[in-house]
């Protein structure tokens, strides 16, 4: 079994080295691929060193079975036809693929079996807010379907990488110093603020991260019939985004028996105890690969409709952790058949 990461360098390419080593994902060789300013830097992997290798056209990912590509769409794009091309399955993080209807958009608790068909050798990870909400209701839509979804996101910084993450630290120590506060990654200021756009907006109005959710949320689910009206929120959170969801459902279901639904779901830990100040918060939530559901009250005026609030690690379980589960999945059920 060999692998490789293309981004290596980057904050999902770095988790996704710790997390093939915790969970021991089995593999014999490891290939690291990146930018020319990453080439020659070393990171380890099971107790090994492993060097940055220069992304180019050519035959390098020949004999390796799994490639997790993280360096954003373009180079997915351009590099997919030279990382298929005998045989190794694509792993994508990136959003160039997720609504080609030849390529599996997958999160293993809830489509796991759109994972076997995917001819081009590529299995797409969905955008993270995606898989955030799609796992958070997939238990309870399959005992009432969900007719209409309202979901506000709260994104970290590290939503937009580690360099975001780095400039909202500046950015927190220039202003407590009284200095100018430098704004690169992101529209506006970030630190002790909130930016009601993440990424750029499109022709109605929504911004492309909105848009997505709707977009493949109805690809995971099967289903176009559910109306979804998203609004994406960047926080000053270093790490772990949170939404607020109101579902309302065909059939009612209390907020009593929600809970006991979310507590017997894969991968869904329920904190909500209010009373006692107990619910999901990204300081608690950072560095899980779990997704954490609180606050589960039924709605005042709509006796079907339920209100969620949900938060998790965008970078595990909303990038890394989900696409080595997709490996994984292939490999359990043995669906690594060539084209």
């Amino acid at each position: 079994m060999n692998i490789a990461i293309v981004g290596g360098s980057g904050a999902v390419g770095q988790e996704l080295l710790k997390i093939l080593e915790q969970r021991n994902f089995p593999f014999d060789d490891l290939k690291l691929f990146g930018s020319e300013r990453s080439v020659g830097k070393e990171y380890n992997c099971k107790g090994k060193p492993y060097k940055v290798q220069l992304l180019k056209h050519g035959d390098d990912f020949k004999g390796i079975n799994f490639a997790f590509v993280s360096a954003g769409s373009d180079v997915s794009k351009e590099f997919a036809d030279d990382i298929t091309r005998f045989g190794c399955i694509m792993i994508d993080n990136s959003s160039a693929f997720r609504m080609d209807e030849n390529v599996p958009l997958v999160v293993p608790e809830v489509n796991a079996l759109d994972a076997k068909f995917c001819p081009r050798r590529i299995v797409a990870n969905p955008n993270c807010t995606t898989i955030q909400m799609v796992v958070a209701l997939k238990a309870i839509d399959d005992i009432s379907h969900i007719k209409r979804i309202y979901v506000s996101t709260y994104q970290a910084a590290s939503g937009a990488g580690a360099a975001a993450m780095d400039e909202l630290r500046e950015q927190c120590w220039d202003y407590i110093l009284g200095e100018e506060v430098i704004v690169k990654k992101f529209p506006h200021q970030l630190a002790f603020n909130m930016i009601p756009q993440v990424d750029v907006f499109t022709d109605n109005g929504y911004t492309k991260e909105e848009m997505k959710l709707v977009y493949e949320t109805h690809k995971i689910l099967n289903d176009e019939s559910i109306a979804i009206t998203p609004t994406a929120v960047r926080v000053p959170v270093l790490r772990s985004h949170a939404e607020s969801i109101h579902i309302e459902l065909e059939e009612k279901i209390s907020a009593d028996e929600a809970r006991e639904i979310l507590n017997q779901a894969d991968r869904i830990i329920v904190s909500d105890d209010p009373e006692n100040k107990v619910y999901p918060m990204p300081v608690d939530t950072a560095n899980h690969d779990d997704i954490f559901v609180g606050r589960i009250r039924n709605d005042l005026y709509n006796d079907k409709a339920l209100n969620l609030w949900v938060c998790f690690d965008q970078i595990r379980k909303g990038a890394a952790t989900n696409t080595v589960q997709i490996a994984e999945l292939l490999i359990e059920n043995n669906w690594l058949q060539h084209k």
